[in-house]
């Protein structure tokens, strides 16, 4: 069953921006390590940042909270399985939180696309319970 779903549409030039204005200051009170060195190391790094960013406002909202209730940026971190298929892990309050909305004898599953075309970037989050 769904429980949870959520998209966002972030604009690269305007995290670009932020990435100019704020530099480290952004990216460590937004991204973990992890998001940061995918980043760094592509050819668009305020693509891929935009990405990333689009896809915790979009968990936020799966969670039924947004950006909210105790929710910090770094409870949501977008990684990569070596195929490249991007997945969500939450911890903190973000956990907690898709933990009471998981039905007993059900597992949660967060489903996570990102995509982009210049200057945006859109991602959408679906949270599934499935039976143990």
């Amino acid at each position: 069953m769904i429980i949870g779903i959520g998209t966002d549409l972030a604009n690269i030039e305007r995290i670009a921006a932020t990435l100019d204005r704020f530099g480290d200051r952004f990216r460590n009170r937004v991204f973990t390590e992890i998001e940061q060195r995918k980043a760094e190391r592509r050819r668009d790094v305020a693509g891929t940042y935009a990405k990333r960013w689009a896809a915790k406002e979009a968990c936020s909202k799966a969670l039924g909270t947004g950006l909210r209730m105790g929710i910090a940026w770094k409870d949501m971190s977008v990684r990569n399985l070596h195929t490249g298929q991007p997945i969500m892990e939450v911890t903190g309050w973000a956990k907690k939180r898709l933990d009471d909305l998981t039905p007993p004898g059900h597992e949660a599953i967060i489903h996570v696309t990102l995509t982009d075309d210049h200057p945006w970037a859109q991602a959408t989050v679906l949270i599934e319970a499935r039976p143990k």
